[in-house]
């Protein structure tokens, strides 16, 4: 099933779409220079949203949690991704430890573990799940709906190396993005490697910090392909010192969604385009779509209800929130089945190996739809994302707006790669 896109019969986002298709030669030979000197990420999401005059990341996370929700079509797609990225770090690997998040009962999250384990041993791997949940204490065996099982074992430390019992691997691979601090288990582990870092937590991480490495990668890719910037760019500002049970912080709030909104205002006006603005307030760190509310004009940010208070304080593992990012609101104009709809881009190292469509049939287009209700079609993408279909004559043609959305979720990968590098312990 391919989704409905309500735009696609206008000029703009055919416009947009066809700039990526007639400089796909230089688009791809850009991005072969671009990592030959950067690393990419062991693994990587971006959320992105088409506005049709705009599309452009939101999001990007370093610990993807929904390989169960790709087109199995795509697996060959992802073992070959997996072998090259494995290659580059341990050549001779015989066995990798996963590390998963703490959600023994999230049944959906758990199918992600299950297809991410079968991915790597695909690679040649003997594939080991190491838990750090204090309860478990011996192998135990945890069923899943689909009739997989998987088998979690208590991590065992041993000096400054990580495994299982019966297991030294070359590497760990964390699926647990470490929103409530990197445990000491993990801290000082110098002789293996750890993937993604440990820098790329939550704990560290900052999403400021991605979008400014991600606002370089706009300009420099803009300027190669001739196009504006801000068509794969959110306008974003940060407010570093934020406590919205406290009430401190409000005057920073508002002077920065004005700041946003102005720029997003004068854009919209060269364009001629007439929706309203917005932006998006956002915890700086987590995920899960925790801390996040939708803004159209700065006096909303003021005087913020208890309710609202309460929302914004806290996200994943009960943390407080200190710091936020106001980012450029982006519609989305896509739909599936008539509910509102965004593509989220799988990759493994720096190849795209699926993606799929968050849906939320109770939410707009111009709201945050990673929120409870949303759901998953894991099929939607008929096709891959790095072979445009230049005999069809159709810009529309899924295998051409899939090219779109795979080249704006590299340069996010990209710039995931920056942030790594200028984020790394000396």
């Amino acid at each position: 099933m391919v989704p409905h896109l309500t735009t696609a019969l206008t000029g703009p986002i055919l416009e947009l779409e066809q700039r990526f298709l007639e400089n796909a030669t230089a688009i791809e030979r850009w991005l072969r220079g671009q990592w030959l000197e950067h690393t990419p990420p062991f693994y990587s999401s971006c959320d992105l949203r088409n506005s049709g005059f705009k599309l452009a990341p939101v999001d990007t996370n370093l610990f993807p949690g929904g390989f169960n929700n790709l087109n199995p079509s795509f697996l060959p797609l992802c073992v070959q991704a997996a072998m090259s990225a494995i290659e580059k770090i341990c050549p001779e690997a015989r066995s990798i430890v996963l590390v998963p998040e703490n959600h023994t009962r999230n049944q959906f999250y758990l199918q992600n573990v299950a297809k991410l384990a079968s991915i790597l041993r695909l690679t040649g791997l003997n594939v080991r799940i190491g838990s750090l949940l204090p309860e478990i204490t011996a192998p135990t065996p945890v069923d899943l709906p689909n009739g997989e099982q998987l088998l979690l074992e208590p991590l065992k430390r041993t000096g400054n190396r990580l495994g299982v019992e019966g297991c030294d691997p070359c590497a760990v691979l964390l699926n647990n993005d470490m929103s409530a601090g990197i445990p000491p288990m993990l801290q000082g582990l110098d002789e293996q490697y750890i993937l993604p870092p440990l820098h790329a937590a939550w704990a560290v991480r900052r999403k400021s910090n991605h979008f400014a490495a991600y606002d370089q990668v706009a300009q420099d890719f803009a300027t190669a392909i001739g196009i504006d910037p801000w068509r794969i760019n959110p306008a974003f500002s940060v407010c570093r010192a934020v406590d919205f049970q406290g009430r401190q912080g409000e005057e920073c709030l508002r002077a920065n969604v004005d700041a946003v909104l102005e720029i997003v205002r004068e854009k919209y006006r060269e364009y001629g385009i007439s929706e309203t603005p917005y932006v998006v307030v956002k915890a700086d760190a987590g995920t899960y779509g925790m801390g996040v509310m939708t803004v159209k004009d700065a006096s909303e940010v003021v005087g913020l209800n208890r309710k609202q208070r309460n929302k914004m304080s806290v996200v994943k593992e009960g943390l407080e929130v200190s710091e936020v990012l106001i980012q450029e609101g982006v519609h989305t104009f896509e739909t599936v089945r008539d509910a509102v709809a965004e593509p989220v881009i799988y990759m493994i190292d720096r190849y795209v190996v699926g993606g799929f469509y968050r849906v939320h049939t109770a939410r707009g287009k111009d709201e945050n739809l990673n929120a409870p209700g949303m759901q998953f079609e894991p099929l939607a993408f008929t096709t891959g994302c790095n072979l445009p279909d230049y005999a069809c004559c159709n810009p529309d043609a899924p295998p051409n707006r899939f090219y779109a959305y795979g080249v704006v979720g590299r340069l996010a990968c990209l710039a995931a790669a920056i942030e790594l590098e200028r984020m790394a312990p000396e």
